[in-house]
């Protein structure tokens, strides 16, 4: 997914665009994907990582400057073997790939119907791409008894004021709509695969069902259904059961598993919607505000670490212990919640049961009041603001056991 930011060479941009590319600097448009967001609607309360995903910001490099490397993303030996079996899958006219998708989607065998895979210029931009996606989708939807694999398409979704471009491994349509084929490298072993992973898969296709339902809802003139388990039967609308094609045990074999998104799909619109638009997040930066990464001709960085750190510094963070796992800026930021004594390193569930309470040294000190208060008016009695205040102790002890918990592990990690 390519966030549409970039600054045309030599010619003039939007408004919202040309700031974006000027936070960025030279440095080249950090290309995204539907994983990077699924994670991003999984914190839509993040506002830096909002505007570094819209700028583009290469997010690993960023840490690296910060001081804070974070060993994320993809093993390179999990993108090697995923290309290989995929292109492996798209040899010899998709002979390999036909077998599942007849198995599970009743494409016919050669000879019955043939299978059309038109041309969507892969070599084009992404707007090119994206415009020539929905004329072939569209064609294809228009001729219910056509086959038709659309291989690579691009899909545009609009987040937070700006746009951005998905790309689905392939959509096969039939009958007027269209299923999202998902390749992956994973195994599906006696008919199961890793639970993770599949969850992991399913958020990231629900984003182009998303993508998928507002382009049939605006082609088609009428809104989106408020009810995201509904399917609504439009030309070129998704079903929401997608098709994982993986590999069959521990051979090269596909295999397909059919998943049901609708659930994924329903906390992906949630998230979505509840993200602040990007142009004010814009409006509330310093003017001096930058994320450029590039180095002048001596070699020596645009930006110092200082002023880097100064301006994430100033884009507020919602962190949470999970952050480590899904940003690359999550050590970074766990630092900071640490040196700040924040009750954000607890994690959510903790930092919403504290309330007001901001600081772990204040939620150690008001259990520890709250506990001497009980013990000092204990009658034999109980109203209820006894209860509430035994409630409260209760769970600020329980915070304070979680930062020692988290602590220990901090220290041996």
């Amino acid at each position: 997914m390519n966030v549409s930011t970039n600054v045309p060479p030599g010619g003039s941009a939007e408004p919202l665009a040309q700031r974006l590319a000027e936070l960025r600097g030279p440095a080249p448009q950090r290309s995204l994907n539907a994983r990077s967001l699924a994670a991003l609607a999984a914190n839509p309360g993040c506002h830096r990582r909002a505007v570094l995903d819209a700028a583009g910001v290469d997010k690993s490099a960023l840490a690296a400057r910060l001081g804070r490397p974070a060993p994320f993303g993809q093993s390179p030996f999990a993108i090697a073997r995923g290309v290989i079996f995929e292109s492996r899958l798209k040899a010899d006219d998709y002979a390999a790939l036909l077998e599942p998708l007849r198995h599970h989607l009743g494409v016919p065998a050669d000879g019955h119907a043939p299978l059309e895979v038109p041309d969507l210029l892969q070599r084009s931009g992404p707007a090119v791409r994206a415009d020539r996606t929905a004329q072939a989708l569209a064609r294809a939807a228009a001729d219910p008894d056509a086959w038709t694999l659309l291989d690579h398409p691009l899909l545009r979704l609009d987040v937070a004021g700006g746009t951005s471009y998905l790309e689905p491994d392939a959509l096969v349509v039939h009958g007027g709509r269209c299923t999202v084929v998902e390749i992956k490298s994973f195994p599906v072993l006696d008919g199961s695969a890793d639970p993770a992973k599949v969850g992991a898969a399913a958020r990231q296709a629900a984003v182009y069902v998303l993508a998928l339902q507002r382009a049939a809802a605006a082609a088609a003139g009428v809104p989106l259904s408020d009810d995201p388990y509904t399917e609504q039967r439009l030309p070129g609308s998704p079903r929401t059961s997608v098709l994982l094609v993986c590999p069959k045990d521990f051979g090269n074999r596909p295999t397909a598993v059919a998943v049901d998104v609708r659930r994924e799909l329903a906390t992906t619109r949630r998230q979505l919607s509840r993200m602040t638009g990007i142009g004010r997040l814009l409006e509330a930066l310093p003017p001096d505000a930058g994320f450029d990464l590039a180095c002048d001709e001596a070699g020596a960085p645009a930006r110092t670490a200082e002023q880097l750190t100064a301006s994430v510094e100033a884009v507020p963070a919602a962190y949470s212990p999970d952050c480590l796992s899904t940003c690359e800026l999550g050590f970074h930021c766990r630092a900071r919640a640490r040196r700040d004594d924040r009750v954000e390193q607890l994690g959510r569930g903790v930092r919403g049961e504290l309330g007001s309470i901001r600081t772990v040294a204040e939620a150690l000190a008001a259990a520890g009041t709250k506990s001497e208060d009980l013990d000092g008016t204990d009658d034999g009695t109980e109203d209820d603001a006894a209860v509430g205040a035994d409630d409260a102790a209760e769970r600020l002890a329980y915070a304070a056991a979680l930062r020692a918990e988290a602590l220990a592990a901090g220290a041996t990690a």
